[in-house]
């Protein structure tokens, strides 16, 4: 009798747990569900939000054709527009790839220096719109070359701080710092991002990485997003072996601390172009000389530094005079944005064509390239520098000086011929209408196979470059470039091929160099990086 109540006992109680799981399951459904409707609901006025600018905008251009101030007012809003809305698609895209396990991370070299400069120019538009007091630092940092996915770490950085812009009313403050530890043999880069913004409640911090979910807030208006950017943030740092904590309170703002452990390359210094010549350096902001100081110091190098553009003029007169001439100037960030750089670069460049002029900033060198190409400068640093950026960069620079003049922000390409394979009308249309400044010759293909005739049937260097889209009828990308590649003619093996393509996940990067071509351009298109990789390839 006994066993029996027992065994009665274990029974209800196996239900009791089985009937909990089930209801836990069914709220964790409903919950889920409702997320998902709110998610709807909010990316149907999201979508339909930056859309309705475009078309809006897109009339008005036409309804006004002649009058060209009205007409690139309405151009400008509707690429604002448009980079919103791609970054929404971008969101749901991703997420999508996530769930599904298509998403990887990648294991390349790159530069933090070039990272950090990338998404600072990405997000300190729109903090200076908001008229917050954005800081940066950058401290301990042993290891400038690490192996990683720059373009995730890129999406992880900037998703957070473009949280704490919009989630801060307009004169707050955001401090984002980056530094250093080693363990294992590991480099663990430890960004942190601060502000004084709504903050969020525990409860919220409970949920914020679950996807769809997103601060509301009264204080706050015109907050627009997926709810997916915090979820795809913690899953990628979970793929690269990395961990995020974050802490917040109503009204106190918020902080996120995020670790990536990354493997590291050791620091090699190219100092030999620089060895006995001297380095003028005109900067006025005190912080930015002493790491000028610090790191041309420790390695043995020749420079003066002076705070303005009279003193500079003055320095390289005397030092002519002495026959100590520089024979490199860098203009610093703190010479001017408003173009008192370039015409101070103008001036020197006059007076002495043989001075190497390197331009310091945390501008967008691809805005201002073609200005400052024509103002004598020839080469571009980017804030923040490191010890290496700065002394290979400088090194570079009086190297390809003196190997040849700088180039244009347009390459001129007359006498080369392009390979364009395009299936789209319109997109076809807009590429050859920017190619047409290059001035080279560009024969077209709708598809992979004409592509592939188009290469066979030319003279061998008969085609200087191909540009290959991916999802095209009749044959793709891959299997065009594949068979180009395995022709037996003396140019299949080396003409460059660029896949220039909407596949513009990590896996498609990684399979158009697999499949032999030479690099990979996202649509939609980015005309400057388009044009630095046509000069560099050509």
């Amino acid at each position: 009798m006994e066993e029996s109540t027992l065994a009665l006992k274990q029974q209800n109680e196996e239900l009791r747990r089985e009937n909990e799981s089930l209801r836990l399951r069914l709220t964790e459904a409903q919950n889920a569900n409702l997320a998902k409707e709110s998610f709807l609901s909010n990316m149907s006025h999201d979508i339909r939000t930056p859309m309705n600018a475009i078309v809006g905008m897109t009339a008005l251009a036409k309804k006004h054709i002649d009058e060209k101030g009205r007409v690139s007012d309405a151009l400008d809003k509707i690429e604002i527009a448009s980079s919103h809305l791609l970054s929404l698609i971008n969101d749901v895209l991703d997420m999508s790839r996530i769930n599904s396990g298509r998403m990887t991370v990648a294991e390349e070299l790159f530069s933090l220096g070039d990272l950090l400069h990338e998404t600072l120019t990405i997000v300190r538009p729109q903090a200076e719109q908001r008229q917050h007091a954005f800081r940066f630092d950058a401290e301990d940092i042993f290891a400038e070359s690490l192996y990683g996915d720059a373009l995730r770490l890129r999406q992880i950085y900037v998703n957070i701080i473009n949280n704490a812009v919009k989630y801060t009313p307009e004169h707050g403050e955001i401090a984002v710092s980056v530094s250093q530890e080693e363990s294992d043999g590991r480099c663990v880069l430890v960004f942190t991002c601060r502000d004084n913004g709504v903050g969020m409640s525990k409860d919220f911090l409970q949920r914020i990485f679950d996807p769809f979910e997103r601060v509301s807030s009264s204080t706050l208006s015109g907050v627009e997003g997926t709810g997916l950017g915090m979820s795809i943030v913690k899953k990628l740092i979970d793929a690269m072996g990395g961990t995020i904590a974050i802490e917040s309170a109503p009204g106190h703002g918020t902080e996120v601390i995020i670790r990536t452990p990354l493997r590291f390359e050791s620091v090699r210094l190219n100092t030999g172009p620089l060895e006995g010549r001297r380095i003028l350096i005109i900067e006025a902001d005190e912080a930015m000389q002493e790491l000028y100081r610090r790191y041309l110091g420790e390695a043995g190098l020749l420079f003066t530094i002076v705070p303005s553009s009279s003193a500079a003029v003055s320095a390289i007169t005397e030092a002519d005079f002495r026959g100590e001439g520089f024979s490199c100037a860098v203009l610093g960030r703190s010479v001017g944005r408003d173009g008192s750089m370039f015409e101070l670069a103008s001036y020197l460049h006059k007076a002495d064509s043989t001075l190497t002029l390197v331009m310091v900033s945390d501008l967008n060198w691809g805005e201002i390239e073609y200005r400052a190409n024509r103002s004598g400068i020839s080469a571009f640093i980017p804030i923040p520098f490191f010890r290496k950026s700065l002394i290979n960069g400088l090194a570079h620079a009086l190297q390809s000086v003196e190997s040849s003049d700088a180039v244009s922000a347009v390459p001129d390409l007359t006498g080369r011929r392009i390979l364009l394979a395009e299936d789209n009308d319109i997109n076809r249309e807009i590429a050859c209408e920017i190619l047409s400044v290059t001035k080279a010759a560009v024969d077209c293909a709708a598809n992979g196979r004409e592509a592939v005739d188009l290469f066979l049937g030319s003279a061998v260097g008969g085609y200087d470059l191909i540009l290959m889209d991916i999802q095209m009828p009749v044959m793709d990308g891959y299997a065009a470039v594949a068979q180009i590649r395995a022709a037996a003619r003396e140019d299949a093996g080396s003409v460059p091929i660029f896949a220039m393509t909407a596949n513009a996940f990590a896996e498609d990067i990684a399979r158009a160099r697999a499949c032999g071509m030479n690099g990979h351009i996202a649509k939609p298109i980015d005309v400057n990086l388009l044009m630095q990789t046509l000069r560099q390839a050509l």
